[in-house]
């Protein structure tokens, strides 16, 4: 059965002037797919239906933004706090998007903090040919760690939900950031993007993820023929940090800029994590992508291993 089509847009054929109320009125099951034409759409978007698919007119062409920051005050009176600050959440299982753009514009310095364009909590997602944008916690992948380290910090929408691994596909898209800005819990792969690093004040360090995968789970945040660029200075970006100690992250086939450490990777200063985190890369080029100095408790994996690793991941996320 064909789904239904909802249409947003700025002139007057479209029947919804903005995202939100076309997802509002789309049906609670079954899914709808819901066209989104050319313009910026400010607003603060909320997806909690299941099989859902919004499709823009290119990422360049449909923008949906919002500016909330982890530091700015929310409308209980508290602050925002990192999960309370995203432009868009997509929480409805088996939610599809296509060419378009999902931007935090807060920034970073004074006042603003963590920053979310993007908190994906849907258990199976898949975004192609889109953008997020965005400075520290672009992309947040779901679900949270059981527990903060800081009582409070989890305040938002997936704070008292489930911990339920979750598996999402992001291909041919941009994901841009400086601090942290692909994290989260679930297991993801990243095929054919690119992963921008901003350029931060002197003397900061950049990170790529933040990743949080809970003990025993088979993949973590995985990236494959990707391009790691961006305006960062030279070395001065890890491919990534453990946020919990179980952390998962590998990089295959890439190709790394001169931005990126020649460490490597970051053990956010928890030297007890190093032995049960799993930072995985193989097979990379470019002047970023030497390993004679990367962290020893990494894994540089040989060709015949790298080449293998590809193919399961191909294989378990059905690319």
């Amino acid at each position: 059965m064909e789904k239904p089509r909802l249409v947003v847009g700025k002139g007057s054929k479209a029947g919804f002037r903005t995202v939100q109320a076309a997802v509002d009125a789309a049906p609670e099951s079954g899914g709808a797919v819901i066209a989104i034409g050319p313009g910026e759409y400010r607003e603060k978007l909320f997806v909690g239906k299941p099989g859902l698919r919004l499709e823009g007119a290119g990422r360049d062409r449909t923008v949906l933004r919002w500016d909330d920051a982890a530091e700015k005050p929310f409308g209980d009176g508290t602050k925002t706090g990192t999960f309370r600050s995203y432009a868009a959440y997509f929480g409805g299982d088996d939610f599809e998007a296509a060419d378009l753009s999902v931007v935090n514009g807060a920034g970073r310095g004074p006042g603003v903090g963590q920053a979310i364009a993007a908190y994906v909590d849907s258990r199976r997602a898949r975004f192609s040919r889109c953008a997020f944008r965005g400075r520290q916690d672009t992309l947040f992948l779901g679900p949270l760690p059981p527990r903060p380290r800081v009582p409070g910090s989890f305040v938002g929408p997936g704070e008292s939900g489930p911990r339920i691994l979750k598996a999402h596909r992001f291909e041919d898209c941009l994901v841009e950031g400086d601090v942290d800005f692909i994290f989260g819990s679930a297991a993801a792969l990243f095929l054919r993007c690119e992963i921008r690093s901003l350029r931060l004040p002197p003397g900061m360090k950049g990170y790529v993820t933040a990743s949080s995968s809970p003990e025993g789970a088979a993949l973590g945040l995985c990236f494959l023929d990707c391009g790691l660029s961006g305006d960062a200075e030279p070395g001065s970006v890890f491919l990534g940090r453990p946020w919990r100690p179980h952390a998962q992250a590998a990089f295959l086939y890439c190709s790394l800029g001169a931005h990126i450490a020649p460490r490597g990777w970051s053990d956010w200063e928890e030297p007890s994590d190093r032995g049960s985190v799993g930072f995985v890369e193989g097979g990379s080029a470019g002047p970023g992508a030497g390993t004679d100095s990367r962290a020893a408790w990494a894994s540089v994996l040989g060709e015949s291993e790298t080449e293998a690793f590809a193919r399961s991941l191909l294989a378990s996320f059905g690319a």
